[in-house]
Parts: structure tokens; sequence; C-alpha cells
């Protein structure tokens, strides 16, 4: 078997990258780093937007990566890192220093759970990528849980109010543990945008992007707090249908397995 020290140069493989690709995830986490410096700076309305540019970029990433069929393991785990920064330790940042730092080490404590939850919801899903059926996730994404953070500072900013701690401190608790249940969550990568659509769906997204651009702190902060609730709602009314399911079942092996009565004449 020939060496490959021995062979010429020209015939050994190189190993690259995909430029274009990686560029996006890598502005992603510079926005993420953004945030992260603008929140310590105290300037908590840019750490927001810091943190919603991340999640358009990676969103950029994986579209970008799938039409040009330039999808590597490298790229993979350079967007679980970016996405860890941006989604994981910036939004945990975040909502300590402007809500939480009344509750002093319980605080922390909260907002550390959004990080591990993140690390964990990150490696799971890298773990299990193959196996997940596409239409959901499995716990609830780490975008989602950031986007929501920094879309409720803009809401209490577009108020100019205060943020209630108690309420953000059980909120990030609740939402740590949503990183990391089984809770189902709609995906829309089952979505194929190339698909002829009706009319009324093009009208309908050209509302919504009115709607964002007239009011982004308010129709944001709506959209990803019933995209959070949505989950838990959808498990609930699953869970109940599959338990009807199986009680029908039952109910029909049951009445199956009784002996038929049948009407017998005596004739005397």
């Amino acid at each position: 078997m020939e060496d490959k020290k021995n062979r010429p140069v020209h015939t050994i493989k190189r190993r690259g990258i995909y430029v274009l690709p990686s560029m996006f995830t890598l502005l992603g986490l510079l926005c993420g780093f953004y945030s992260l410096v603008s929140t310590i700076q105290g300037n908590y309305e840019n750490a927001a937007w810091g943190i919603i540019g991340a999640a358009i970029f990676d969103m950029l990433d994986g579209r970008v990566a799938r039409l040009l069929n330039a999808e590597t393991a490298f790229g993979a785990e350079l967007d679980s890192l970016a996405d860890m920064m941006s989604f994981g330790v910036a939004p945990a940042v975040l909502v300590y220093l402007w809500a939480l730092t009344p509750y002093d080490k319980l605080g922390w404590l909260a907002a550390f759970l959004i990080v591990a939850g993140s690390a964990l919801r990150l490696a799971r899903f890298n773990v299990q990528l193959a196996s997940q059926d596409k239409r959901y996730f499995q716990g609830l994404p780490t975008p989602a849980l950031a986007i929501f953070m920094a879309s409720g500072v803009l809401f209490y900013s577009s108020f100019d109010a205060t943020p209630s701690s108690g309420l953000w401190l059980v909120l990030s608790i609740a939402l740590a543990w949503l990183l990391v249940s089984n809770v189902r969550f709609l995906s829309g990568k089952d979505i194929d945008l190339k698909q002829k659509r009706s009319f009324a769906v093009l009208v309908s997204i050209l509302a919504a992007v009115v709607l964002l651009v007239i009011d982004p702190h308010r129709v944001l902060f709506c959209v990803f707090l019933a995209y959070c609730v949505h989950g838990p709602i959808m498990s609930v009314w699953q869970g109940q249908k599959a338990a009807r399911l199986r009680l029908k079942k039952r109910l029909a092996r049951a009445k199956a397995k009784q002996p038929v009565k049948t009407d017998v004449d005596n004739n005397d």
C-alpha cells in the first residue's frame, strides 16, 4: 500500500472550508459579542438588537450552506460554538444585568441555568440531528429563547418601563427548563419555499412584514412569546389526543373479546 508521504503533492487532496456560510456564522458571532459588550456597558437596547442580528445571520448561514450544497462537519461545529455565545451567554448576561440583579446570587444562578440549558440543548441537537423529525424541535430552540429575551428588553423600552425582576426570574427558570425538555416546537424546516403557494400566503407575509416595520419592539415580543407558549400547549393537546386514541383502541379490543350473544329458541 502506497504511503501518503511518498505521493506527489498534487495528488494529495487538501481539506478546506466553504467561505460564504462560515462568514455568515462569524458575522452572527460578531453580533453576539457586540451584544455582550453592549450589555456590560449598560446599552441594553443595543444588546437586544445585537442578539436579533445574530439570529438573522444564524438563519442565513444554514440556508446558504444548503443552497450551495456546502454543509460540512466543520460548519456545524462552528455554528454550534457561535450559537453558544450569541444565544446562550449573551441573553443570559443581558437578562441578569437588565432584570435579575436585585436577586443577587439567585439572579445569576437563574441566568446560569440559561447558559447551561443552552449548552445541553445544543449538544443534544448535534447528537440527535440525524434521527430528529424535521417538522419539530425537541426542546425550545436557543435562538427562540434569545430573541424572546431580546424582544422583552425592546418591549419594555418602548414603554420606558422598568422590568419586573420576579417575573423575569420565573421566566428565566421556565425557559431554561424548556431548553432541555422533551416539549416539541414547530421547526418550519418542512416548508418548501420553492413550491407554489396561494395569493393569500403572499398577502399574509406582506402584512406581517408591515406590522414588524411599524412596531418591531412589540410585534417581535408578541410573536416569540406565542412561539414559546405554543410548544407546551401543543404537547398537552397531542398528549390528550394520544390518550383518547389509546382509550379507543382498548375499548375496541375489549369489545372484540366479548362473547357474541345469540338468541336460542327453546321448543317445548
